[in-house]
């Protein structure tokens, strides 16, 4: 039997949940994509008969409401809220699934509606049977069925866990059981950013997604042809998301998925249309870290005792596929016309991926750091960069360390280090305050740094609004990261650590270089980095940056960033930056120049400058 890895014309799937909400927005675009074809499955009523007389022309849910009322007094029965609503959802439903079906036609699909609720096979198997005369046999499955009965532990009843678990789990097994997956060229399972990160109130959703996100693993293992993907869905700008929950999940600097830029994600991952995406990947985070609100009212402060110390998966390799393409913002960071990883991304993504491992716990510290070879766009990017973690948690549960390290292979099959460091997370740091600074005599505007090529870094990367005192021991400026958006961060989406607000901060040692030794730099390590809160973007900070030593070839310097209020975001101490007067010419080379010309420049620019390290495990 032959298979094909994306849909096509000839698809057919078979949809649990399709037909109302997100899901069906989901089937729209992919109809629009693939011209596919959809069975689409739910508990809902519907039917070919007309809709009630009470209901004609009425339009709005309030109009409908009055109609339900008015026929329901004129035959004699009394229009309780309960039944009022039980019939005027019943109509929204009915013609929610008429306008898919419709839209779904419109866009170049075919698709067809039976009422069949996933968990009962019985009913899904005379469903599936009833739908192949006219589209033949199932080659595809989107399971997108759930259901949420969000609480608290402490008030869960075992009949909200078993509901909320079984729409999922079961749903999925008794889809695998009408449809093997011998059959099918693809497996798409709608999960939960909940499932991955966790989530107050969503214990029960939390494990049935995180069910999800294995099962796609194990399927891909037993049918190697299947293509088989989980995505983990954050929160969408539609559906169960009402203003009030937005104005919550912003509070907690959650964003919300608009609707046209997830479905189109979902049809670009599985055309393998999305720049670095590897189509062999069985799992996608397609949204931010569900983080607990500060000072949550009634939810008590976690703390970690002997008799509920969370297990950690010692060992981890995290495998990533980077390309330009895929980091727009790397073209604001180009060094002798070759765009350049800044080292604060290696950063990140240990940091994201510690954090990721670890729910409830945040990014404390990171020490140790160091840059052993940076990582440049041009001919000889790394096919596949690796992150290997080995995490050392605390007996108490305090706390858990993570020994982190980024390499890759050369062509010959050589290993090639790259970036290592010691990432420490436990509960937030307490607040911090300290001084607010203020202009000396020698401030100046920050835009002239970037203008005059003191520093390189292009628009997204320009954090310096002022230099408000600069003297032979140090510095302070003035900092406002203007905003990124999701698509420009790339591969590093800003989530409790922000990298591109960082970078700016560390930009005071080039500054401070540039005026005292006439020279341009690069990073060579960091001795501590601690993370009291976040930087966001667009959120006025000021760097103040002390000189340690400083050499011709060498700046060691210590800064610390707080906020307007004087609130310490981050403290780093033993930053040490490599000076050359060679890199003076290649910082003016800000610009990607064609393939051909960046290999020879990479070689200057970065022979001696990023001298290979052997790693300490």
């Amino acid at each position: 039997m032959a298979h094909s890895d994306r849909p096509t014309a000839e698809t057919v799937f078979l949809v649990s949940g399709g037909a109302k909400g997100i899901t069906a927005q989901c089937v729209i675009a992919l109809a629009r994509r693939f011209r596919s074809k959809f069975i689409l499955i739910g508990r809902s009523q519907f039917g070919e008969e007309p809709e009630p007389e009470w209901a004609a022309g009425k339009g709005s849910e309030a109009d409908l409401m009055q109609g339900a009322m008015a026929h329901l007094m004129l035959i004699g029965e009394r229009p309780t809220p309960r039944v009022l609503k039980s019939m005027v959802r019943q109509v929204l439903s009915r013609r929610e699934i008429a306008t898919t079906l419709h839209a779904v036609d419109e866009a170049g699909g075919e698709a067809m509606y039976i009422t069949t609720d996933v968990t009962n096979i019985d009913d899904l198997r005379a469903a599936i049977a009833a739908a192949e005369p006219r589209f033949g046999a199932v080659t595809g499955i989107l399971h997108g069925a759930g259901l949420l009965a969000d609480k608290l532990v402490r008030d869960k009843a075992v009949s909200d866990f078993d509901r909320v678990v079984s729409v999922k789990v079961d749903g999925l097994l008794n889809l695998l059981a009408c449809v093997p997956a011998e059959q099918l060229d693809m497996l798409v399972l709608f999960s939960s950013v909940a499932g991955f990160y966790g989530n107050v109130g969503q214990a029960d959703y939390a494990v049935a997604n995180e069910i999800l996100n294995k099962a796609a693993y194990w399927v891909r293992r037993q049918a190697p042809h299947c293509r088989v993907l989980a995505v983990d869905w954050g929160p969408w700008d539609g559906g169960m998301v009402t203003p009030a929950l937005r104005e919550q999940l912003a509070a907690r600097n959650v964003d919300v998925i608009p609707i046209n830029v997830g479905t189109a994600l979902l049809a670009d991952l599985l055309s393998d249309s999305l720049p670095g995406f590897d189509a062999t990947v069985n799992q996608v985070v397609a949204g931010g870290a569900m983080l607990p609100p500060p000072g949550t009212v009634g939810v008590p402060a976690p703390t970690f005792q002997r008799s509920n110390v969370p297990t950690f998966q010692r060992s981890s390799r995290i495998r990533r596929r980077l390309t330009l393409e895929a980091n727009p913002f790397l073209r604001d960071h180009v060094i002798g016309g070759s765009a350049v990883l800044p080292t604060v991304c290696a950063v990140s993504w240990m940091v994201n991926a510690c954090e990721q491992l670890s729910p409830g716990y945040r990014c404390r510290r990171i020490d140790d750091y160091q840059a052993l070879k940076g990582i440049v766009f041009d001919g000889d990017l790394a096919d596949v960069y690796i992150l290997e973690l080995d995490a050392h948690p605390d007996a108490d549960g305090e706390k858990v360390v993570f020994d982190a390290l980024i390499s890759s292979q050369t062509r010959q099959g050589r290993p090639r280090y790259h970036y290592r460091a010691r990432v420490t997370l436990g509960a937030p740091w307490p607040a911090v305050f300290a001084s607010v600074p203020v202009a000396g005599s020698d401030a100046s505007d920050g835009a002239a740094l970037y203008r005059d090529a003191v520093l390189f870094h292009g628009p997204s990367l320009q954090g310096i609004e002022s230099i408000l005192d600069i003297n032979e021991h140090g510095l302070i400026m003035r900092c406002r990261q203007p905003s990124l958006s999701r698509e420009l961060q790339g591969q590093f989406p800003v989530q409790t650590f922000n990298p591109f607000a960082v970078d700016a901060q560390l930009q005071s040692l080039l500054v401070w270089a540039h005026r005292y030794v006439g020279h341009a730099g690069l990073p060579l390590q960091i001795k501590e980095g601690i993370i009291y809160q976040p930087i966001r973007f667009g959120v006025v900070t000021y760097a103040t940056m002390h000189v340690r030593s400083c050499t011709a070839r060498s700046l060691v310097a210590d800064v610390s960033t707080v906020d307007e209020t004087g609130r310490l975001c981050m403290e780093v101490r033993g930053a040490e930056i490599t000076l050359s007067e060679r890199l003076n010419q290649l910082f003016l080379q800000n610009r990607l120049e064609p393939a051909n010309a960046r290999a020879s420049a990479n070689a200057n620019a970065f022979g001696d400058t990023n001298a290979f390290r052997a790693p300490a495990r």
